[in-house]
Parts: C-alpha cells; structure tokens; sequence
C-alpha cells in the first residue's frame, strides 16, 4: 500500500539527500527514487516535485515540469534573477552585466539589479542607462545596510522576493552574501575578502540552497557571474534580439526583416541608438554577443543539451 503524497519544492540536495518544504510549511528530508538516476534525470534546488512518505520513511517520486532550469549552477524554476553589481573593487562590466541579463530574458527570467559599494562611486549613470532600459534598479550601501535614499536595503528590497523563486548573481565580493544577510538576518552565512590581485572574492558559498523569504525563495548561487561556452548555456543569433528588451519597440520598423541591428542601413535600433533613446553601451555589449554567437557552428550547437534558439 502506498503511503501519503505531499507537493513541495526542493530547498537544497546534499549527497543524495534532498530537503523538501512541503505546501502545508513542513520540511521533509529524503532521497529520489533510484529511476531518476536510471532515466538521467537529476533533482535540482527549486523543483516541485510529489513526495511519498510511509511511516517515518519518505521518498522523492516524482519531478513536476519546470518553468525554467538554469544549468550552472543548477536552479530550476527560477522567475526572478537579481544581479548584484559593485560600482568599485571590483568595478562593473557591462559585458558581463549584459549577458547575464540577456540570457536571463531569454529564458523567461526577470532580472533585476542591486548597486553596491555606493559609497565608493558614482551609482548614477549606471542606474540611468538599466532604469531607461525597463529593470528594476536599487542603489545600495550594504556596510551601512541603506538605500541610496536613505532606506533600510531589508524594507526596500524585501518586497521584490515576494512571490518569485530569486536567484542572486554577480562577481564574487560584489556582496551578495552580504546582501542575504541583510534580507534574511540571523543567516549562518561566512563572506569572503576580495583579493586584490584577482578584484574578485573567495567563494565563500558552497551549494545552492532556497531560503523562504515573504512567501517567496531567495538562493545564493556560487559561480553564477558569467556565461559562454563553458558555462552550459549556448544561444543563437536569433534568439540573442530577445536579450535587449529595449529593442523590441524599434525592432519591427527595421527597414530588413532579418536586421541583425549592428550594421545595416535602414536599422531603426540603430537610429534609437543614434538618438540616446538607447544606451549606447547597451547596443555595445549587444554586438559583442553578437559577434560571439554568429560565430557558433551548427555542429556546436548540435553538441548541446542546453540551446535557446
């Protein structure tokens, strides 16, 4: 006789032993059944997934179809990407900055941004150029626990998490452990110095683990800074337009059906960009992903599990 069945959401998974909030608020800690190792199919923090328990033994039975699973680090079901970016030590890169989002909106993920180190730099033009593009932007002083308002960082950014599954991303020593703790205080978490050869701190985070955070998640994900080949995800030149949501409203008055909006006469992205109606930075970073992507061979592409075309 088979026991009962509860739904929930994987928390994290150490060594084959996944932690599981249940809807009815209980944690549940169990291994999956041996069919998904069988069927290489792997539970990942984030899952929903039907727990089966009998007596004090319990189960993973069944993964529930995602929404969305980044590959490294692994989350699945993520709705929300917030990049943590310092304006000093280390300072921003917009390349880097930019493909994260526009692998973020290619996959259904909302990003958002936190500028940290406020202290140290001018946040300004770098909130300009993400507030004109359509994100949500916050400038930060996490030493101090602040807003560039003058707001607590907890009451003015505790509100973004509610209702999404979050990721945290960025540059090591950027602060995003930092920044847990101030959302979630008490959090047993060690941060890390930044090296001064590198600018980059040491990783300090260990796995990817949900927090609960006003009825919503929040994971810090170590090694989630950059994305290219290595990293598992690989993109299209079609798909890559998608990326730059700025473009949209420009992009259908091109003069080309197929416009690739980096070189060709006729280009209405272009003339935005001409105009400041889009950062040129913004356009920059485009071209350079561009470049990068036109590039891939389909022989590539073939080799991957993980394409967004």
């Amino acid at each position: 006789m088979s026991g009962m069945i509860k739904e929930g959401r994987i928390l994290k998974g150490v060594g084959g032993l996944y932690t599981v909030r249940c809807a009815d608020g209980a944690d549940v800690q169990c291994p999956a059944k041996g069919i998904f190792r069988l069927d290489g199919r792997t539970p990942y923090a984030g899952d929903m997934v039907r727990v089966e328990l009998d007596g004090e033994s319990a189960v993973i039975r069944e993964l529930l179809p995602r929404k969305t699973l980044t590959v490294r680090p692994p989350v699945a079901n993520l709705d929300q990407l917030l990049m943590v970016v310092s304006l000093r030590s280390p300072a921003p890169n917009a390349l880097v900055l930019d493909r994260l989002i526009a692998l973020a909106e290619c996959k259904g993920i909302e990003p958002a941004i936190v500028l940290t180190k406020a202290d140290l730099a001018d946040a300004e033009p770098w909130r300009s150029i993400y507030e004109k593009a359509g994100f949500r932007v916050a400038v930060c002083d996490l030493l101090r626990g602040e807003t560039a308002e003058g707001e607590p960082v907890k009451a003015t950014l505790e509100p973004w998490f509610e209702g999404h599954v979050t990721a945290l991303c960025g540059n090591s020593g950027a602060g995003k452990t930092t920044l847990l703790q101030l959302i979630l205080p008490g959090m047993e978490l060690q941060t890390g110095e930044v090296s001064k050869k590198l600018g980059r701190g040491r990783h300090t985070t260990r796995q990817v683990e949900l927090y609960p955070v006003r009825g919503g998640y929040i994971a810090d994900t170590p090694g989630f800074s950059s994305w290219d080949a290595e990293s598992g995800e690989l993109m299209t030149k079609e798909a890559l337009p998608r990326g730059f949501r700025e473009f949209a409203r420009y992009a259908g008055e091109c003069r080309f059906d197929d416009c690739s909006h980096t070189v060709e006469k006729g280009c209405a992205v272009l003339a935005a960009v001409k105009r400041g109606e889009i950062a040129r930075s913004r356009h920059e970073s485009y071209c350079a992903l561009y470049a990068e992507v036109k590039a891939l061979q389909e022989w590539q592409l073939a080799q991957r599990d993980h394409v967004i075309r």
